[in-house]
C-alpha cells in the first residue's frame, strides 16, 4: 500500500484534489488489484465497520461495485432504496441519514438525483461532531468522483500496469462526446484530465455543450486562458501550450489525432426540452463508429461509464470489440478503485 497520509475525511468533489490524492487512489486501487486476481479475494481491511449505500436513485454499477468493494474489504453492508424506505411516508433526507448514523454506520456511500445532498449530509455529519465520512456517488448534475477515479485509473494502467501515476496522461488527448450539459461524469473527469496535464476536448451538439457550459468551468476554477471554444470543423484550433481544454460542436475535430475518447450516455431523463432532433441524426453526426476512428490515433481507445444506448452513442459492433473498447474494463475497475476509496476512508477510523 502507498505510504502517503491521507488527510480527506469526505471525497465530495474533485475540483480540489490534489496530485498527492490521485497517485494515492490510483496506486492503492493498483494494491486492491492484484488482491482480487487471487484466489481469496477478500482482506479484513475494514472489518468490523459498516458501509451504507444509501442511493435515492436507480444504479446497476456504482450501486453493486460499492457493495462488493466493501464486502472485498470485510466491512459490514446496509442498502438503502427509497421506493420502499420511510421517505414514502414523509421522511426528510437528513433524518434517513440520521438513521443509519445511529445503526453504526462509518462510511455513507450516497447518490442523489440533485445536486449537493451529499454535501449536506456530510455538513450535518460534521455538525453532528461524528467520525462519519460521506462518499458521492453522484449528485444530479454536479459530479461523480469514483467514476471519474476509476476511468482515470483505467486508462493509466493501460499504460502502466505497475505503477499507475497522474503524470502519465501529460500531453495525451482525450475526447469527451455526448451529453456534457447533463453529465455529472464529465464534470468529474474534467477536474482529473486537467491535473493530469492532459489535453481535453469537449464535443456535442451545441444544445448539449452551450456557452454557458464555458462560464461554468471558469466559475469552478479553470482559467480564461485554459480553454477555446470552437464551432469550426477545422482542426488544429489555434491555441498556446497551456491551454488544455476545448469545446467543439463538430465531433471531427475532437477526434483528430486523439489517444481516447470517453462517450457518454444520452440522458433523456434530465432533458427538460427537445434538445434533440432525432436519435439517428445525433448517432450520424456524433456517434462513435469505426470508421470515425479512423481520425483517432492508431491505438485508440474508447471508454463509455455506461449504461450504455447502443447505435446511439456508440456503434454496437466497436463497443464489445476488444480492440477499441475499454467498458468492461472500467467495470472491473470500479471494484478496484471503490475499494480504494473505502479503505483511504475508513483506515483512519479502526
Amino acid at each position: 500500500m502507498p505510504t502517503t497520509t491521507w488527510n480527506r475525511h469526505h471525497i465530495l468533489s474533485l475540483a480540489d484534489f490534489t496530485t498527492a490524492e490521485y497517485d494515492t487512489v490510483l496506486q492503492t486501487a493498483a494494491s486492491f488489484q492484484e488482491v482480487l486476481s487471487r484466489r481469496t479475494k477478500k482482506v479484513p481491511t475494514l472489518q468490523g465497520q459498516v458501509v451504507a449505500n444509501l442511493f435515492f436513485e436507480p444504479s446497476t454499477r456504482t450501486r453493486s461495485s460499492f457493495e462488493i468493494a466493501a464486502k472485498r474489504l470485510s466491512a459490514d453492508t446496509l442498502n438503502f432504496a427509497a421506493a420502499t424506505s420511510s421517505m414514502t411516508k414523509g421522511e426528510t433526507i437528513l433524518d434517513t441519514a440520521k438513521t443509519y448514523l445511529a445503526m453504526g454506520t462509518d462510511i455513507m456511500v450516497v447518490r442523489h438525483r440533485e445536486a449537493g445532498v451529499p454535501n449536506a449530509i456530510a455538513a450535518e455529519m460534521d455538525r453532528l461532531g461524528v467520525r462519519v465520512s460521506v462518499l458521492n456517488a453522484g449528485d444530479g448534475q454536479h459530479e461523480h468522483p469514483s467514476q471519474a477515479l476509476l476511468d482515470l485509473f483505467t486508462i493509466c494502467t493501460l499504460i502502466d500496469p505497475d505503477h499507475p501515476r497522474l503524470e502519465l496522461l501529460k500531453g495525451k488527448k482525450i475526447a469527451i462526446v455526448g451529453d456534457i450539459l447533463h453529465s455529472r461524469v464529465a464534470r468529474s473527469n474534467i477536474w482529473s484530465l486537467i491535473a493530469s496535464g492532459a489535453e481535453v476536448h469537449l464535443a456535442a451538439p451545441p444544445t448539449l455543450l452551450p456557452k454557458l457550459f464555458a462560464e461554468y468551468i471558469l466559475e469552478s476554477g479553470v482559467r480564461s486562458q485554459d480553454f477555446v471554444i470552437s464551432s469550426s470543423p477545422s482542426f488544429p484550433t489555434p491555441h498556446s501550450p497551456n491551454q488544455q481544454l476545448f469545446l467543439h460542436w463538430q465531433l471531427e475535430p475532437a477526434l483528430q489525432n486523439a489517444d481516447f475518447v470517453m462517450t457518454l450516455r444520452l440522458q433523456k431523463e434530465r432533458m427538460t426540452a427537445h434538445l434533440l432532433p432525432s436519435l439517428r441524426e445525433y448517432h450520424q453526426l456524433f456517434g462513435i463508429t469505426r470508421t470515425k476512428l479512423q481520425l483517432c490515433k492508431p491505438n485508440i481507445k474508447i471508454l463509455h461509464p455506461g449504461p450504455v444506448n447502443r447505435g446511439v452513442e456508440i456503434s454496437s459492433e466497436l463497443m464489445d470489440d476488444p480492440e477499441f473498447s475499454l467498458i468492461q474494463s472500467q467495470v472491473t475497475s470500479g471494484v478496484a478503485v471503490r475499494m480504494a476509496l473505502l479503505y483511504l476512508l475508513g483506515s483512519g477510523k479502526a
